[in-house]
């Protein structure tokens, strides 16, 4: 009888649940999520190249450097055969001549303050605008954080002063956090619609398990080719002559504006979508909903410490190859082309075979993530003071490339997958802040002392050491998330991908 108790009660939920299915909303169209993986390719480049690349290019151009800079360069690198203008461009970008209040800061160390900063700006605007985002202000709000950021990006060349830079960048880093924030959000309402059954088609996947993954990768893999695209023109634009370079990389700011604005035409192919639960806490406590969530705040930190270790391997790559290796300059347009272009074949078929291969699921895969980027940052370590040959290039771009879009993608889903329906908003606030600290604090490190890369490489080997262990032992998955909720199974967004 007891039995028989205990499977009527599960045969109840699981009616519930299944009824519950039934009213979350229309499967997104075609056009929707064609619109959504739009929104990426025209936004991902931000926080990769136009940030931590593009911006500090620009201000180095408006120092002067003292004559003997060179010297010193030759002095330190015996033996380098190096062009003058690509030494010039390294010194100017690490040295530091902007002085201010008696304090020394190089153009890298200036696009770190002003990023802070940005992320300073976000957190209250974030807050605001978390018990908004479950509604028709969510396309509002992305289109506004849009329009500001891209029209912050075009009149970046119009005062040749420094200082001019940092509420620019406070801006752009505000208004793609907040940006960031609503597009999350609009995959967690997206995913359930896909990956509860039943399917009323299936057009646009061919499996049920891990749509909310498929949804995601396919995301990044647009994003990497719009970063790509990026920054192959910057590269185009730093040939010109050095006493254009300035107007120059002008352009590639304001071609990024206008970019990132064609993003905006997401907000007229999505739908207005709300959770089919609402939440029914107060308004106020719905951000810290997230702290009684163990698995949620595993996932949390995991994607801190995914983004912090990308960007110091990519930040640090990037100076040691410019400023150590002394490679030709087309190399380093090779070495930015596989960072962003080998994803785009490696994640689509590291996904469905791996995946079913060892039954891995979103955790599992940000550990693989993890791994890659241990081989790449011990590798750098270990070897940094051998001269590289442009394959070895290569061959980092490409593992590091892969690593980074694993860990992008699947730290979405993992933290996607531990909230409860009603909560979203909330989780998809702190995933987006959490991960342009990490983004910020990994592009201070690659740059705090780019004489020295071994600090960086060390660095972000340890962060990825990190993030394994709190995906380990932390025991983040989106099972444990789902029990921890009170729910079954079938009911998790990535449930039973595995």
């Amino acid at each position: 009888m007891k039995e028989s108790g205990m499977e009527t009660m599960r045969s109840s939920r699981s009616g519930n649940s299944y009824a519950n299915e039934q009213v979350i909303g229309d499967e997104p169209s075609r056009l929707e999520v064609w619109g959504w993986y739009l929104y990426e390719f025209c936004s991902y480049f931000v926080q990769t190249v136009l940030i931590p690349v593009v911006f500090p290019l620009i201000i180095s151009q408006l120092q002067h450097l003292p004559l003997d800079s060179l010297q010193d360069w030759f002095k330190n690198h015996q033996g380098m055969v190096c062009a003058e203008k690509e030494i010039n461009l390294y010194n100017t970008v690490t040295e530091r001549s902007i002085t201010v209040s008696g304090s020394s800061f190089s153009s890298l160390e200036w696009t770190s303050i002003a990023w802070g900063g940005g992320l300073a700006l976000a957190a209250p605007i974030l807050a605001f605008i978390s018990v908004h985002i479950n509604g028709p202000s969510q396309t509002l709000i992305t289109a506004a954080a849009t329009g500001v950021g891209a029209l912050f990006c075009l009149p970046v060349g119009l005062f040749k002063t420094t200082k001019i830079f940092i509420p620019y960048i406070v801006i752009i880093v505000a208004a793609i956090t907040v940006s960031t924030a609503t597009h999350t959000h609009h995959l967690a309402l997206m995913a359930p619609t896909f990956s509860r059954p039943p399917l009323k088609r299936l057009t646009l996947f061919s499996t049920k398990q891990g749509l909310s993954s498929w949804l995601s990768l396919y995301a990044t893999v647009a994003g990497c080719l719009g970063a790509c695209i990026v920054s192959s023109f910057t590269y185009h634009m730093l040939r010109e002559p050095s006493e254009h370079e300035f107007i120059s990389l002008w352009i590639v700011s304001i071609f990024s504006g206008l970019l990132w604005l064609v993003g905006v035409l997401h907000v007229f192919t999505a739908m207005n979508r709300t959770s089919s639960v609402p939440n029914i806490l107060p308004s106020r406590l719905q951000l810290f909903t997230v702290f009684t969530y163990p698995h949620a705040i595993g996932g949390l930190v995991s994607v801190l410490f995914s983004s912090f270790t990308t960007m110091s391997l990519f930040t640090g790559g990037v100076l040691f190859t410019v400023g150590h290796l002394c490679i030709k300059p087309v190399h380093l347009l090779y070495f930015w082309l596989t960072y962003f272009l080998f994803p785009l074949v490696s994640l689509p078929l590291l996904l469905q075979p791996l995946q079913y291969l060892i039954k891995a699921n979103a955790a599992k895969m940000k550990i693989m993530g993890f791994l890659l980027s241990l081989i790449t940052s011990g590798f750098g370590f270990y070897f940094w003071e051998s001269h590289w040959k442009w394959g070895h290039l290569l061959m980092f771009g490409a593992i590091q490339g892969t690593a980074s879009g694993l860990l992008y993608t699947f730290g979405r889903v993992l933290v996607l997958d531990s909230s409860p329906c009603g909560e979203e908003c909330g989780f998809s606030v702190w995933y987006s802040w959490v991960r342009s600290v990490g983004l910020c604090g990994g592009f201070i490190v690659g740059s705090v002392v780019p004489e020295n890369v071994r600090i960086s490489f060390g660095v972000a080997f340890c962060s990825a050491l990190v993030g394994i262990v709190v995906l380990l032992f932390g025991n983040v998955s989106d099972f444990n998330v789902v029990r921890e909720g009170g729910e079954i199974s079938l009911d998790s967004k990535e449930s039973i991908n595995v």
